[in-house]
C-alpha cells in the first residue's frame, strides 16, 4: 500500500505540535522515555542483563541468565520505542505516508555511535546518545540551513559515523 492519509484531529495532532508550558508535546515525550530508559539501565536487574549480553552473550548464557527472554524484552522495547515515534511524527505531520521515515536509520545509528556506544557491543550509556542525537540534529540544521541538498548530508553523516566507528576503534 503506498498511500497515504490526513487527519486534523486536536487531542492527536497535539502530540506532535502542542506546545505545553511553551516546550514541544515531542521534547516532553522524549525526555520522558530517556528517564524511563536510563532508570532502566542503570537501576534494575534487567539493565544489568542488557549489558552483560551486549558485552558477552556466551558469558551471560553461562552465567544462567535467559538470554532470549531479554533479547525478547529489548527487541519488545526497541519496537514500543519506534512506534511511539511513528506515532508523534503523524502527529506532527498531519499525515501518515508510508515513506515519511526513510533515512532515520542513518540518523539513529549516528546518533548512538556519536554518543559513544560501541558498534561491538557491551559499551554505552543512554546519556552519550542523547548527546550524540543533539549533535547530529544540530548538524542536520546547519546543513539544512546551508542549503546543502539531502544527498550530500546521508554523505556526511556517513562520514561522521565512519569517523566515529575509527575512533572508537583506536580507543579499544
Amino acid at each position: 500500500v503506498n498511500t497515504g492519509f490526513t487527519d486534523n484531529a486536536d487531542l492527536f495532532g497535539w502530540f506532535g505540535i502542542g506546545r505545553p508550558l511553551g516546550v514541544p508535546t515531542p521534547v516532553w515525550i522524549m525526555a520522558i522515555v530517556f528517564i524511563a530508559a536510563w532508570y532502566m539501565l542503570h537501576h534494575t536487574r534487567l539493565g544489568r542483563y542488557i549489558y552483560a549480553l551486549g558485552g558477552n552473550e556466551a558469558a551471560t548464557r553461562l552465567s544462567g541468565i535467559s538470554v532470549s527472554k531479554v533479547k525478547i524484552i529489548v527487541y519488545s522495547l526497541c519496537g514500543l520505542t519506534a512506534s511511539l515515534a511513528g506515532i508523534i511524527e503523524v502527529a506532527r505531520l498531519s499525515s501518515a505516508q508510508p515513506t515519511a521515515g526513510t533515512g532515520y536509520e542513518l540518523d539513529a545509528i549516528a546518533a548512538v555511535v556519536l554518543g559513544g556506544t560501541s558498534l561491538a557491543g557491551g559499551k554505552g550509556r543512554i546519556v552519550g546518545t542523547l548527546i550524540g542525537a543533539l549533535i547530529l540534529g544540530f548538524l542536520n540544521n546547519g546543513l539544512n540551513l546551508l542549503g546543502v541538498s539531502s544527498y550530500y548530508q546521508m554523505i556526511v553523516k556517513a562520514v561522521v559515523i565512519l569517523l566515529a566507528v575509527l575512533v572508537d576503534n583506536k580507543k579499544q
